[in-house]
């Protein structure tokens, strides 16, 4: 049963708890009460099922994410690997610019874009979208000397070989990016730099696409 709340979102809650006696996750999403009751529990379902389908992906493709430990339907829960010791991508940024001087950090942030670029680079190259790339959905796992990145949060993930949603997924990211650490402008690029080491000339195709999608967001801000 879950014991303690971490996290309430506009989709699903996220508990502490316990799964063959192991602390873990435990993600219950809600009920749409403005969605007819079998339409919800037919989207519950199908998101659930993407969630489980797109952690095999990525682990397949050498993209650390939580493993998905059990799934009950019924109760419309994930039971999820728990990573303890970890901190957002996000909370590893601001506490790096608050901590260090500006040269060693910018330093350690560079190299840590990179490998976000890198990793986008390799969930894309599988078809991989994860819909809801932030630096909040993005964990930093202390190991000895070093870390590793954990991707987290694949509700709105799908599988599409088209180059218009990953330049949906690199937009998406870039937005948030300008949103939470607009005084470190340099990160998305490092991000593409590593995206593009990545991909190769698959990866231009997808940075075209991604441009116009930036373009057509200017021109609605413009607009507004």
């Amino acid at each position: 049963m879950p014991s303690e709340i971490l996290k309430q979102g506009a989709e699903a809650r996220l508990y502490l708890g316990e799964y063959q006696g192991e602390t873990c996750l435990i993600k219950e999403r809600f009920v749409k009460k403005y969605r007819h009751p079998e339409l919800d529990k037919q989207i519950t379902r199908r998101r659930m099922k993407a969630e489980m389908k797109t952690a095999a992906r990525c682990l397949a493709a050498g993209v650390l994410v939580p493993k998905v430990l059990h799934l009950d339907y019924p109760a419309h829960t994930l039971y999820i690997e728990y990573y303890a010791n970890a901190k957002t991508a996000k909370e590893f940024i601001q506490e790096t610019v608050a901590t260090k001087a500006a040269d060693e950090a910018k330093k350690l942030l560079l190299d840590l874009c990179w490998r976000i670029g890198v990793i986008v680079g390799r969930m894309h190259t599988d078809h991989i979208i994860h819909g809801d790339l932030t630096t909040s959905n993005i964990l930093i796992d202390p190991q000895e000397n070093k870390y590793d990145i954990v991707f987290i949060d694949f509700g709105l993930s799908h599988y599409d070989k088209g180059a218009e949603r990953k330049g949906v997924d690199l937009y998406v990211l870039e937005r948030a990016l300008l949103s939470t650490h607009s005084e470190q402008p340099y990160l998305f690029e490092q991000i593409l730099a590593g995206y593009r080491m990545q991909c190769g000339r698959e990866g231009d195709i997808v940075l075209d696409k991604f441009e116009e999608v930036r373009a057509r967001g200017r021109k609605r801000t413009m607009i507004g």
